[in-house]
């Protein structure tokens, strides 16, 4: 039996040798790597404003089918229009976003020394890229199904959160996470997340109920959109309160560095509420429709950025090499 245990404790899946090979020539440096995490949270951002202009243009149902564009072709026919195009071209950019991701994964490979954490993260996020395209070939098939539609949103949202860790995995050193705020100061930043990942989630109920369902057949959720984005404002007014308690929350304790991730955040949604409301009360403009879509991102990273401001990694120190003692020399007189 502990013949069997060690056997089954000693499997490996080691990387093919000759990638092994090829990682250890190319040495991605360290700058490299941060900067494809940089631009997969760019891509991942983009691909969400594109999906945005996709049903705002009411081309949902450009490329009416999945995966392929018709029943019997990949890319759009010229019956197809203008929607036809941009349905595609949204489809299309999704290979873009998976190529950065992919580059980040060999990036996170070859690195050396490797870093804990950063491959991890770095396959998340390119894994949350093909979940998304079949996300994206569920609403179709569904008709845009509104339910369906908030999901493929929210997982968007879950993969550049991956891609904001990443991208901070990449800077901070490998030492131990050390708080610089005292405990019911983090509790409140998580909960502040917590309240905007909420704001996220009733604004995609709000925009399966309104008008821009991203084809004229496509059904809505049913819910009363005048009720649906009063609750939707309410939790903004909450989330923005929570985040202006933690100004001066840091402020108090000198979390000078906190303090001004708070700031940003609050600064983001005070933008971000004067665009929603200006979209309501001008009944929903396509333009700025899209523009509160890029804002939701950034209300996102910006919380993100709150909590990581909230403690700091500091360096492993590095263990002295061992020195071997002087042995007495005798000298004959």
């Amino acid at each position: 039996m502990r013949r069997i245990c060690a056997v089954k404790r000693s499997v490996r899946f080691p990387v093919p040798a000759a990638l092994h090979r090829l990682l250890d020539r190319l040495q991605f440096p360290a700058a490299l790597l941060r900067r494809l995490a940089l631009a997969s949270i760019i891509a991942n951002v983009g691909i969400v404003v594109t999906g945005g202009a996709v049903r705002l243009t009411a081309s949902g149902l450009g490329c009416p089918t999945w995966p392929r564009c018709t029943d019997g072709s990949y890319v759009p026919t010229n019956e197809m229009g203008v929607h036809g195009v941009i349905e595609f071209g949204n489809r299309t950019l999704t290979f873009a976003v998976a190529i950065i991701a992919f580059a980040t994964v060999l990036a996170a490979l070859a690195h050396r020394p490797r870093r804990r954490g950063v491959l991890a993260l770095s396959i998340a996020v390119f894994c949350g890229i093909p979940a998304q395209a079949v996300l994206g070939g569920i609403t179709v098939l569904t008709n845009l199904n509104p339910w369906v539609v908030g999901l493929h949103f929210l997982a968007s949202m879950a993969v550049i959160a991956a891609a904001y860790a990443l991208w901070r995995r990449t800077a901070d050193p490998d030492g131990p996470a050390v708080a610089v705020v005292p405990a019911p100061l983090r509790t409140l930043a998580r909960l502040t997340t917590v309240v905007g990942v909420a704001v996220l989630l009733i604004g995609t109920w709000v925009t399966g109920s309104g008008p821009h369902a991203g084809d004229r057949d496509a059904v809505r959720n049913g819910l009363d959109p005048e009720s649906i984005s009063q609750v939707h404002a309410d939790s903004v007014f909450l989330l923005l309160g929570l985040s202006v308690a933690l100004v001066f929350a840091f402020r108090a304790v000198g979390a000078a560095r906190a303090e001004r991730a708070a700031l940003l955040l609050v600064g983001v949604e005070l933008g971000q509420g004067l665009i929603g409301f200006v979209q309501y009360f001008t009944h929903l403009p396509g333009v700025l429709v899209g523009a509160h879509m890029f804002g939701s991102c950034l209300v996102l990273l910006a919380a993100l950025h709150v909590q990581w401001s909230t403690r700091e990694r500091r360096s492993v120190p590095a263990v002295p090499a061992p020195t071997l003692a002087a042995e007495p020399v005798t000298v004959a007189v």
